[in-house]
């Protein structure tokens, strides 16, 4: 990347870069999900500046937003039963078991948007995010295909719901109203 893009570990002012750490401040609250964005930032960047040696983001590729991901499974509080468990494939097992606890694929998915979004947001180009290109997406399909696995739930897309009205039918709506 060009020097477009500034190291985490600068916020004194004097860098060589527009990719900040913070993004321009305005003095309304912001909203949980921009909130969640900041933070997700935040520890993204300390995590960066944690490596050995530390890695700057204009230098972050979709290596470090991988291990960032695996690393973030030691906080996680969803339980993936793996191939040798007496629980595998089971969605609610009736005992505990010492199968680890991992982040769920909707977390890790989430996460991603957020920051992908950050990242454009702090000046990164779109072409050179990171967190938006093909083994990120790969990673996360695997994840969520495991996990669904290990739960015995296969995911399906869901199917919208439509709420048409013909001319003499009640609505999709109606009728539900009408089963309860």
């Amino acid at each position: 990347m060009s020097t477009q893009i500034q190291n985490v570990s600068s916020h004194h002012g004097s860098s060589s870069s527009s990719l900040s750490q913070h993004p321009p401040s305005n003095h309304q609250p912001l909203s949980r999900y921009e909130s969640q964005k900041r933070r997700d930032w935040n520890t993204f960047g300390q995590y960066l500046k944690n490596q050995s040696p530390p890695v700057a983001l204009s230098q972050c590729n979709f290596n470090h937003v991988l291990d960032f991901l695996r690393y973030l499974d030691q906080f996680g509080k969803t339980k993936v039963h793996l191939h040798g468990c007496i629980f595998f494939g089971q969605p609610t097992p009736p005992a505990p078991c010492a199968c680890p606890l991992r982040q769920a694929w909707g977390s890790l998915d989430a996460l991603i948007g957020r920051l992908r979004a950050a990242y454009e947001e702090h000046g990164g180009s779109p072409e050179t995010n990171p967190f938006g290109g093909g083994a990120i997406r790969v990673y996360l399909r695997e994840v969520k295909e495991c996990q669904a696995k290990a739960r015995g739930i296969p995911y399906k897309k869901k199917k919208k719901k439509r709420n048409t009205i013909i001319k003499g039918t009640q609505s999709a709506k109606d009728i539900e109203q009408q089963a309860s």
